[in-house]
């Protein structure tokens, strides 16, 4: 680890995060604390600020005002170091259409500095069952099996702290089986992860703490304990419905 990130039981701390577009405001004063090999589902209707805020844990958007901090360090002070530490799927695959699927991952495994490459590349192309394509080139594969690319190029830098922007939306069935597979795989480890989701059912499945977030704020929080789907359901009608 680098003597600069301080050891902590803290993964990810937001402080009054407030993010603007113009004169909407996106996210308002959320404050959110998630330990270290914590699994945290986040759910919200279209348009509750889910993707605004993965995109500012990310790194990828500035907030307005308040403050993120990643192992005890804001994320804008050495964002390079910070991403070498976390990982995104999201909607854009982050891949490059015109390389195949092994080109892509060889890249960056490299930029990554990823031990032992050729044999990572060949276990995280395993746990996305695509070993058949992996000399294919991106452009020619389905938008679920790009996905499952992605994924893969997601953790193969073994990133202690995952965001996952709905990995499962507009995929067919069976890349939405695989997909589900992988991510109980993921899940089942010691890493930090933030997911946000439409499905309910699969939130719960894999979250340990839920979240719901409805125009920009935090409604609702709570560990997951046993909390049935048809429970949950009525929990999030019920705190979307108050917040509008």
């Amino acid at each position: 680890m680098n003597e600069d990130i301080k050891a902590s039981s803290c993964a990810i701390e937001v402080r009054g995060l407030n993010k603007s577009f113009g004169e909407r405001l996106a996210l308002r004063s959320i404050d959110l604390r998630v330990s270290r090999g914590e699994h945290v589902v986040i759910f919200g209707p279209n348009g509750a600020g889910k993707t605004t805020l993965v995109k500012i844990l990310a790194t990828l958007v500035k907030p307005s005002s308040g403050s993120v901090q990643l192992d005890d360090i804001d994320i804008y002070d050495k964002p390079a170091q910070i991403r070498r530490r976390i990982s995104l799927v999201s909607h854009q695959t982050f891949l490059y259409d015109d390389l195949t699927v092994y080109e892509n991952l060889k890249f960056y495994g490299k930029m990554y500095d990823v031990p032992d490459l050729e044999q990572r590349i060949h276990e995280v192309i395993a746990w996305v069952q695509l070993e058949s394509r992996l000399h294919s080139r991106v452009d020619t594969l389905s938008h679920g099996l790009q996905r499952r690319v992605s994924i893969a190029r997601s953790v193969l830098h073994n990133p202690p702290i995952l965001l996952l922007d709905e990995p499962e939306a507009g995929l067919d069935p069976h890349a939405d089986a695989v997909i589900k597979d992988v991510l109980a795989s993921i899940n089942s480890g010691s890493r930090t992860i933030v997911m946000t989701t439409h499905n309910l059912e699969r939130g719960l499945e894999l979250g340990e703490r839920v979240i719901i977030l409805d125009r920009g704020k935090v409604v609702y929080q709570a560990a997951k304990h046993d909390i049935s789907v048809k429970d949950f359901r009525q929990i999030f009608d019920q705190h979307t419905r108050i917040s509008k």
